[in-house]
């Protein structure tokens, strides 16, 4: 019997089967891969269902096509693998999520996105083109892909770069045809690609079958999850001038520092003087869509009706006209709120301590000096 022969039948028995694809199960890929499998479960690809989402939850369940039309189309990108995926898409069916379906909880699974071929490119948003092989040919960022019984490895360019995440991450436009969610990545040249900084190499080994001494993490860092990885590339300076100062804040993101329109990013500034501390104007960052000058939820929205995010390699400069003395302690925190207080209680939203919690990005306390400010 022929390799590939042998392959099908090792895929016969442990893969899910429909819209002409076929997928392996996300267990087992832990035989082989348990490091980046334990990774991958805590990563919101693994809790993109409505079941374990409970943001993405209290949105669909308002949504129209919830309440109506019984046709759940965010499963285009949130449970790609389901066995029903065409009804979902397509007008005039019903097709809804169902936590008895064993594909509609593979979330976005390992073996879909390893399966992206390519993106296409489109004005509502954009389309990930598989590889429909019957087999488990898969693509990676290893320039050295291996053949194992369990699957084909092979190298794709898409996969550097981060195109491949385009298919989902690029943008979403409503029926106004407004981008209700966009990444926006700036076109001038940076190091940095959704690969470089979401899936950054740590120590260890890939496989149990093919030692490495790195690997791609898979937890997928962001505002929910692992947002740690992510704050060396956000920096926040204080200047004092003679009779005020300012605060910068850069990011090296070649993407707005925040991308949900759902976000509620903050500056908090206070300065200690003589044990009396005064908390200066808090700082607002956010983009908000709505229609006639209002916020609405995404599928209503006619425009954007404010936009103080900060955007990709930016410096933002916020000015205090408010003057610094030897001895003053200027405390500086940088955060957010997964989901704005108002859009919580107007979706609903139970307050569980993750969504009701102000994550902090960045913290610093500046003490002014004859000579100039130090850290502490």
């Amino acid at each position: 019997m022929k390799f590939k022969e042998l392959l099908l039948l090792f895929a016969s028995t442990s893969t899910f089967l429909f819209a002409n694809m076929t997928y392996t199960k996300n267990q087992d890929c832990k035989e082989c891969h348990p490091k980046i499998y334990e990774e991958y479960q805590s990563s919101m690809h693994a809790k993109a269902t409505i079941y374990k989402d409970p943001i993405h939850r209290a949105v669909w369940e308002k949504h129209p096509l919830s309440k109506k039309q019984k046709q759940y189309r965010c499963g285009k990108c949130h449970i790609p693998t389901a066995d029903n995926l065409s009804d979902m898409l397509q007008k005039g069916k019903s097709a809804m999520p169902d936590p008895e379906n064993e594909t509609h909880n593979e979330a976005i699974s390992c073996s879909y996105c390893h399966k992206i071929k390519t993106v296409e490119e489109g004005f509502m948003s954009n389309t990930n083109v598989m590889n429909e092989s019957e087999y488990k040919d898969y693509y990676g960022t290893r320039d050295d892909p291996k053949r194992t019984r369990a699957h084909y490895s092979f190298y794709n360019e898409e996969f550097k770069n981060g195109k491949m995440c385009m298919g989902c991450h690029s943008h979403k436009k409503n029926k106004a045809k407004l981008d209700v969610c966009v990444t926006d990545i700036g076109k001038e040249d940076s190091k940095q690609t959704c690969i470089s900084c979401h899936m950054p190499h740590v120590q260890g080994s890939m496989s149990t079958k093919h030692d490495t001494d790195t690997y791609a993490f898979h937890g997928f860092p962001g505002a929910n999850v692992y947002k740690d990885m992510l704050v060396k590339y956000i920096h926040v300076d204080l200047k004092k001038q003679e009779k005020s100062f300012s605060i910068t804040i850069h990011t090296e993101a070649p993407h707005n520092l925040m991308l949900h329109p759902l976000r509620d990013t903050r500056l908090y500034v206070s300065v200690e003087r003589d044990g009396k501390i005064e908390e200066l104007e808090t700082q607002f960052f956010t983009r908000t869509i709505g229609s006639k000058n209002k916020p609405t939820p995404p599928w209503l929205a006619e425009e954007i009706i404010k936009d103080t995010m900060i955007k990709g390699k930016e410096n933002r400069v916020i000015a205090y006209d408010r003057s610094l003395k030897v001895g003053d302690k200027v405390k500086v925190k940088l955060g957010y709120y997964l989901v704005n207080q108002k859009a919580m209680k107007k979706f609903d939203m139970e307050p569980t301590d993750h969504i009701t919690t102000f994550h902090i990005l960045k913290e610093a306390v500046y003490t002014i000096q004859e000579k100039g400010n130090t850290v502490e």
